[in-house]
């Protein structure tokens, strides 16, 4: 095998294939990133841990064709550093030269013949315009489950409707969904998938530049359980997690009380302030009265903190405590200038909504739902 590819070409396309490489394959292979060079004058890139699946196509100067596994973080490292010059591949024995320049690495091959088959490529479901799917999964992916207690509550769960999509997750404490419409192949999908959030977090970020992100699921994705998704040459498969996501839509509040209307900045900076003096897991607390909120953390002997902010109330008035990072979480998800605070009681969720202006409508397609913490008085 031999050939030649601008360093920036390979730079990009071995970082993507080899993001999601596993730090301790269970088999040496799995660290390996597949090299396919064609003849044709193609470079395919790709790579598998039985988990989620990664693949390039790009352009190089193909002189011999030809197959090599290497390491794939190592080649990511090296493809990043070297100069801004032509970079020339080759195999030489059991090993492969890397020349740029006047800076040289020999790579070991690994058996390629080990490798695993890669998942078929998905055919697309429908497809969506990919700096919206980066927010809205950015939006949603915040509040899935971090820990290995519920495995299923790590994941998003994303359910299709015709032209809507609907991503949804939780970790007990708060719930975000947002819903949003993309352009299915089929007007009747009807599809469900539970994609662990991480990764769909990375491959949305990964992705989101190209424009527009086509979504392959169920037999589209080239077997049920999993999910795929492409962009430009930028082809990936996950494997969706496995069960019943819990009905969680009921926490929705039926009815509301009182609503405020706060400068979503304004607040942001108040509670970062006010929260400095907030121990671990201790809340802040929230008064609303007509026209402002009050904002304090600390009691009794401990440091205190106390900030005042413009807000605008409709109901009766509310005192109410959060985890301070939660309640930063989904302002900062929110991105509108205005954020509206629906509350039925002190002890009931809270819901979080975003809108344009201060006498302006709530948009409800993103609603982060917050439960409050007791008092300990």
């Amino acid at each position: 095998m031999k050939f030649r590819v601008e360093r920036e070409v390979l730079a990009d396309a071995v970082t993507w294939v080899a993001r999601g490489l596993p730090a301790r394959p269970p088999v040496p292979v799995l660290a390996g990133v597949l090299i396919e060079a064609s003849e044709e004058g193609t470079l395919t890139l790709s790579a598998f841990d039985y988990e989620v699946s990664a693949k390039i196509t790009v352009a190089a100067d193909v002189a011999e064709g030809g197959t090599v596994l290497v390491l794939g973080r190592l080649l990511a490292d090296i493809s990043r550093n070297l100069p801004s010059k032509p970079v020339d591949v080759a195999t030489d024995g059991n090993k492969v030269a890397v020349t740029c320049g006047s800076s040289r690495f020999s790579l070991m091959q690994m058996p390629a013949a080990d490798y695993p088959t890669l998942p078929t490529s998905p055919t697309a479901s429908g497809h969506i315009d990919g700096g919206l799917f980066t927010q809205a999964v950015a939006q949603v992916a915040i509040a899935a489950d971090r820990g290995d207690t519920l495995p299923i509550l790590t994941g998003v769960r994303v359910e299709i409707d015709g032209s809507t999509m609907t991503l949804l997750a939780t970790d007990r404490y708060r719930l975000a969904m947002r819903e949003l419409q993309w352009n299915p192949e089929a007007t009747d999908a009807q599809h469900l998938a539970l994609v662990p959030a991480r990764t769909l977090s990375d491959t949305a970020k990964a992705l989101g530049a190209s424009g527009s992100i086509e979504v392959a699921l169920g037999s589209s994705a080239g077997g049920d359980g999993l999910v795929g998704f492409e962009a430009g040459q930028r082809r990936t498969t996950t494997r969706l997690l496995d069960g019943e996501y819990p009905k969680v839509t009921s926490i929705f509040p039926s009815s509301v009380d009182t609503e405020a209307v706060i400068k979503t900045s304004e607040l942001v900076e108040a509670v970062k302030r006010v929260a400095l003096v907030a121990e671990r897991n201790t809340p802040v607390r929230l008064r609303f009265t007509d026209g402002q909120v009050a904002i304090e953390a600390g009691t009794g002997d401990d440091a205190q903190a106390s900030e005042a902010v413009e807000s605008t109330l409709t109901g009766p008035e509310i005192e109410i405590a959060f985890n301070p990072q939660f309640l930063l979480d989904g302002l900062g998800a929110v991105g509108t200038e205005f954020s509206r605070l629906s509350f039925t009681q002190p002890s009931r969720p809270a819901v979080l909504s975003g809108q344009d202006e201060q006498d302006g409508e709530a948009d409800t397609s993103y609603r982060y739902v917050l439960m409050p913490v007791r008092f300990a008085s």
